[in-house]
C-alpha cells in the first residue's frame, strides 16, 4: 500500500518511493542534540516521532539507514564547560550518555549511526574547501562564509526570499562578510577554546556545515528523508540545502519532514526561554511509556501543548488499552478451537494502517486502537465467548498496532521492589476477596484490596471479573 508524506519543500503530501535502485533502501537523516544539557520534553517529541516513522517504514519492508548526529562542539557546550570548570569533551560525553539513556527508556530504537561533529572534521574541512573552489564561499581573516547570493533558489524550503532577508536586516553587516544573509562555515577559535587546524585558521566549524558534511559522507549525495523540528527549517535546513546542492548539483533530500514544537501557554518550549521541563523531570511523575503515548497522541506536524493534565489523560488512555489486553489474556476460552471471531476488528486494524500510511498520522492511529478496544470490550461485556485461537489473534492484533508505535499493550513488569508480591500471591488474595464479598464480609474484602494497594497492586472490578495491575 502507498505511503504519503507531507513534504515541507513542496507543501503537499506526496507518494513515497525510495531513491535506491532496489526500491527498498531508505536513507534518512535527522538533526540530533547539541549536547550541553538533558533533553527536554520538546526534544523527546522529535525523537519519538521519527522513531515511529522509522518503525513503520521498516514494517512496510524498507531497509532504513537511519542516521542522527550529535553536535558536540558549540558555544553553549563551551560556556557550560567554563562555568563548571570541566572540559568540553567531558560535558559532551556526559550528555550524550544521558541522552542515550533517556532514549532507551522512551523505547526509541538505536539509529544506524550517530556521528559526532568532532569526529568528522576532515569531512567538514573538505566540504568547505570544495565550496570555496566552486565560488560559493569566501574567506576573510580566518573566517569562511557561504555566499548566499550565488544560490539562485536560496529560501526554497522556508519560502523566504533573499531580497527580503537583505532588506529586512536590522543589524549592520559583519565587517568580514559581504551580506547579512551570508553565514559562517568556519571560524577562528577564541583564546582557550578547542580548535582544529584548517587552511584558514585554527578554529571550528559553523553549525550548519556539520550536518551537510556528515550526511554527505555517510549517506551520499542524495537522501530520501531529512527531518527535524519546525524551528530548524530556517536557517539550519535552508543552509544545509544550499551547501550540499552547491557541491553536488543534485537534490539533497527528496522529502523534508518537520515535527511541530511543544508549547507552554502557547509559546515554544525552549531552553533559551527557560520554560522547559526536562524529560527526566517529567519522568519523575509519569512512566516513560505514558510520556511516549502522550507525545504520539497528536499529529506530528502540529504544535502540541504541554501540561500534566494532558499527560494524565494519555495515561488513562493507555490504561484502557492495557486493561483490554489483560482481559483478553485472562478470558476463559469457550467454543471450538476453530470458531470464527464473533465480531469484525479488521476494519479498525485497517484504519490504523491507513492512518500511518497517510503521513504517519499517529493521532488517528491511536483513535483506531481506542475504537478497536471499545468493540472488544463491548463484546466481552456481552458474555460472548472466545476460543483460544480467536483470543490469540486479537491479542496479536493489539500487540502489532501498539508495537508499531513503540508501546507495549502489556502491563509493565519492571518492578524493582524485592517485596513486590508475585502473581500467584495476588491471585490467591483476589480469590480470598471474592469469597469475602460472596459471604458479604465487605470489611474483609476492603482490607484485602487496601493491603494489595499498599504493595503497588490495584484491583478493578469488571463484568468479566477482577482485573489487577501494578503501579
Amino acid at each position: 500500500m502507498e505511503i504519503k508524506i507531507y513534504n515541507t519543500l513542496t507543501r503537499q503530501k506526496e507518494p513515497f518511493t525510495p531513491l535506491s535502485p532496489d526500491g527498498k533502501t531508505v536513507k534518512m537523516y535527522t538533526c540530533g542534540q547539541t549536547v550541553y544539557n538533558d533533553i527536554h520534553i520538546g526534544n523527546a517529541r522529535f525523537y519519538v516521532v521519527f522513531d515511529a516513522v522509522r518503525r513503520y517504514l521498516t514494517h512496510c519492508g524498507y531497509d532504513v539507514q537511519y542516521m542522527q548526529n550529535f553536535t558536540d562542539i558549540d558555544d553553549k557546550i563551551i560556556a557550560r564547560a567554563i562555568e563548571e570548570n570541566r572540559t568540553v569533551d567531558d560535558i559532551a560525553e556526559t550528555f550524550i550518555a544521558r541522552t542515550l539513556e533517556d532514549l532507551e527508556k522512551l523505547n526509541v530504537l538505536p539509529t544506524t549511526r550517530n556521528p559526532r561533529a568532532t569526529q568528522e572534521m576532515p569531512a567538514i574541512i573538505d566540504m568547505i574547501s570544495r565550496l570555496i573552489e566552486n565560488g560559493v564561499a569566501y574567506e576573510k581573516n580566518g573566517t569562511v562564509f557561504f555566499d548566499t547570493s550565488r544560490v539562485s533558489d536560496y529560501g526554497k524550503l522556508s519560502r523566504k526570499k533573499l531580497d527580503d532577508l537583505l532588506a529586512g536586516a536590522r543589524v549592520e553587516v559583519d565587517g568580514d562578510k559581504r551580506a547579512p544573509a551570508d553565514f559562517v562555515l568556519w571560524k577562528p577559535a577564541k583564546e582557550g577554546e578547542p580548535f582544529w587546524e584548517s587552511p584558514w585558521s585554527n578554529g571550528r566549524p559553523g553549525w550548519h556545515i556539520e550536518c551537510s558534511a556528515m550526511a554527505y559522507k555517510h549517506l551520499g549525495e542524495e537522501i530520501d528523508i531529512h527531518g527535524g523540528g519546525t524551528d530548524l527549517i530556517f536557517p539550519h535546513h535552508e543552509n544545509e540545502i544550499a551547501q550540499t546542492e552547491a557541491i553536488t548539483g543534485k537534490t539533497f533530500a527528496r522529502f523534508w519532514m518537520h515535527n511541530g514544537v511543544i508549547t507552554v501557554d502557547h509559546k515554544k518550549m525552549s531552553k533559551s526561554r527557560g520554560n522547559f521541563q526536562t524529560l527526566r523531570q517529567v519522568a519523575e511523575k509519569f512512566p516513560h511509556d505514558v510520556i511516549r503515548f502522550y507525545l504520539l497522541s497528536g499529529h506530528y506536524r502540529m504544535p502540541m501543548e504541554f501540561g500534566f493534565p494532558l499527560i494524565e489523560a494519555a495515561a488513562k488512555g493507555l490504561e484502557r488499552v492495557r486493561n483490554c489486553y489483560n482481559a483478553l489474556a485472562r478470558a476463559t476460552p469457550t467454543g471450538s478451537g476453530d470458531a470464527p471471531t464473533p465480531f469484525d476488528t479488521a476494519t479498525h486494524v485497517e484504519k490504523f494502517h491507513a492512518s500511518m500510511r497517510d503521513d504517519f498520522n499517529t493521532a488517528d492511529a491511536i483513535t483506531a486502537i481506542f475504537e478497536w478496544v471499545k468493540q472488544v470490550n463491548t463484546t466481552l461485556a456481552q458474555g460472548e465467548g472466545l476460543s483460544d485461537a480467536v483470543a490469540g489473534e486479537l491479542l496479536k492484533q493489539l500487540s502489532d498496532m501498539c508495537g508499531l508505535l513503540g508501546i507495549s499493550p502489556e502491563e509493565r513488569t519492571d518492578i524493582t521492589d524485592g517485596n513486590a508480591p508475585d502473581e500467584a500471591f495476588i491471585e490467591t488474595q483476589i480469590a480470598a476477596r471474592t469469597a469475602a464479598k460472596k459471604a458479604r464480609d465487605f470489611a474483609l474484602a476492603d482490607q484485602i484490596r487496601n493491603a494489595l494497594a499498599e504493595k503497588g497492586v490495584l484491583l478493578e472490578d469488571t463484568r468479566e471479573g477482577v482485573i489487577w495491575k501494578r503501579v
